[in-house]
């Protein structure tokens, strides 16, 4: 599957319901040099050690977004220098992507990619959606889990 750039949050959100390993559906991982800065003031989850894992750092205007922190502006530039989707969580970030024409998924849209993908299984991707709402980090509204569910119910390929 198509490269991709990760901020911060799918990360952080994919490693706490112990999912990380589903960034392994992606050709390469594009993380910014900041981004990793921000996961080791945490502990950088092993997990990623599953993916193909290339850090950058970023060259562009650091105040390009200003309503976007650090992590989430150098993920936004390097999506648009590679012409690649960028995974965040953050609102803001998912609306400025949209704004600047840049394709975004979130980890709701991982765990679905990996579905349409085989690596999971209906059940799986299912529980995993709830895991996510229910034992994660990650702010998920509930009309949105009834509808990555109900998008998994009915096969449906939303990546």
């Amino acid at each position: 599957m198509q490269p991709v750039v990760a901020d911060t949050g799918p990360i952080i959100h994919l490693d706490e319901a112990d999912a990380l390993w589903l960034l392994s559906i992606f050709d390469t991982v594009h993380v910014p040099h900041t981004v990793l800065e921000e996961l080791e003031r945490g502990s950088t989850p092993d997990a990623l050690s599953e993916c193909t894992v290339e850090t950058h750092v970023v060259d562009g205007d650091e105040t390009a977004y200003p309503n976007l922190d650090p992590g989430e502006t150098a993920a936004m530039l390097l999506a648009d220098q590679l012409e690649t989707v960028v995974l965040t969580d953050d609102l803001a970030a998912r609306e400025t992507a949209t704004e600047q024409e840049i394709e975004v998924h979130g980890s709701i849209g991982v765990v679905l990619a990996a579905y349409s993908q085989d690596e999971l299984t209906s059940n799986e991707a299912k529980s995993l959606l709830r895991k996510l709402h229910q034992d994660t980090t990650l702010y998920l509204a509930k009309p949105l889990l009834e509808h990555a569910i109900r998008a998994v119910t009915e096969n449906d390929n939303v990546w």
